[in-house]
């Protein structure tokens, strides 16, 4: 919660930076230098983070006296991804930054301030060999990576085992797997008593709140289908649909709020069920709390379930000097070595392909994270390009109205801003 919540304060800034700037490079970034020397990287505030990024850079300084690493946590501001927006535009952005939002990387390549990792001679090969077929969702539109998938918060329901005891519910086997049982199970929640809400996405309209109602949903209802493909939307279809009626229904019948709660309504017991990722473990500590994939129209088989990623990538950014440098280290920093560390201190999943083998003492010894380290390898992403900020935003405008406060058709709902988006996709 309190991730989405610093993500929350302003991303559309990014928008409004990139309009105004007047980067060096132009659009579209640059290809890596050869400069060897000190760098600068920054990594987020959130203080799991920070622990990972001091040991990192305390683990390559101690081996290479030439080319150190000075770290840092991102700069204050409305958020990282308005201040990294500025320090592309004043050509003063460190050469890493382990906190590039997806949804913001088409922006900074517009603005010149993104290397192209592809035009690095092992860049492509080696985004690939550690992350395998979920990389492509990573590259822009022409097939060039401008960030390197690091991480993945693979969200999931987390339900409050004893609000559901409370609610004559069995807390161990909960129905959940389909939108019918869902919706039951959610009526019984809120009828008994046991809860206020079943359960309680925001309902506000930045644009990546359909990233923990709607996205996940439908990643699970077409299994892994980006809601934008090849400049066109895509859930303007059945399964879009049907999702739809489902988060229509949950709010008609007021199972969830369409007023924002100020505060965490699953950590406070208003909330029976939340979505959510793994820095959730360790949020929820004091909630007895079990976890089940989101549910599909008709269920499916857990490991067949697909989800929303919640990623967090690294950037080498074009006014850094020692690229070569900053290369190495963003290859030693995604280390098996490193992710391990960025597992075990973290709790967060980095992108490899064989995630759960690689570290399979780690699950072992940590099992309220094996099922993320599964749904892992099935998740979706926002789609790429320089409007995905604009095209999330015209879904989430529809979406609010229609589905949340119930004012016209769903269906039509989705097929206008299917059409909008469309349109969108297509601006420079």
């Amino acid at each position: 919660m309190r991730r989405r919540t610093a993500l929350a304060i302003s991303l559309l800034a990014v928008g409004a930076i990139a309009l105004t700037a007047c980067s060096g490079g132009g659009g579209g970034g640059s290809s890596a230098g050869t400069g060897r020397g000190d760098i600068t990287i920054w990594y987020s505030n959130n203080e799991q983070e920070v622990e990972w990024g001091k040991q990192m850079v305390e683990a390559w300084n101690a081996d290479h006296p030439d080319e150190q690493i000075k770290g840092q946590e991102i700069p204050a501001g409305k958020s990282s991804e308005e201040v990294i927006g500025a320090a592309i535009t004043a050509g003063n952005a460190p050469c890493l930054i382990y906190n590039t939002a997806p949804s913001a990387v088409g922006q900074f390549e517009k603005q010149g301030g993104l290397v192209d990792l592809s035009k690095i001679e092992d860049g492509a090969s080696y985004i690939e060999e550690r992350s395998g077929d979920v990389a492509q969702q990573y590259q822009n539109p022409d097939g060039d990576y401008f960030q390197m998938p690091w991480k993945s918060n693979p969200v999931v329901i987390f339900y409050n085992k004893k609000i559901f005891a409370k609610a004559g519910l069995d807390p161990d086997h909960p129905s959940l797997g389909t939108y019918d049982q869902f919706l039951d199970t959610a009526r019984k929640l809120v009828k008994s008593g046991a809860a206020k809400w079943a359960i309680n996405p925001s309902p506000t309209s930045q644009f990546f709140h359909a990233n923990f109602d709607f996205y996940p949903l439908y990643a699970a209802a077409t299994g892994g289908k980006q809601i934008v493909e090849d400049g066109k939307a895509t859930f303007a279809d059945q399964a879009g649909y049907d999702v739809a009626d489902f988060w229509a229904t949950m709010y008609k019948d007021n199972y969830s709020s369409k007023e924002q709660f100020q505060g965490d309504s699953f950590a406070q017991g208003y909330a029976a069920m939340a979505i959510v990722g793994p820095w959730a473990v360790s949020v929820y500590k004091d909630v007895n709390w079990g976890s089940v994939p989101v549910p599909t129209k008709d269920g499916a088989d857990p490991k067949d379930v697909w989800t929303f990623s919640d990623a967090k990538n690294i950037g080498l950014y074009s006014a850094c000097k020692n690229q070569a440098t900053a290369w190495d280290v963003l290859k030693f920093s995604t280390s098996e070595e490193q992710d391990q560390k960025l597992l075990e201190i973290t709790g967060q999943m980095p992108f490899r392909k064989d995630l759960q083998t690689t570290y399979a003492d780690y699950f072992a010894a940590n099992p309220a994270y094996q099922a993320f380290g599964d749904q892992a390898s099935r998740t979706v992403e926002v789609p790429p390009g320089p409007n995905t900020v604009q095209m999330l935003q015209a879904f989430r405008d529809a979406w609010s109205e229609s589905v949340i406060f119930g004012k016209g058709d769903t269906k039509t709902a989705l097929d206008d801003a299917a059409k909008k988006i469309d349109t969108i996709a297509q601006q420079p």
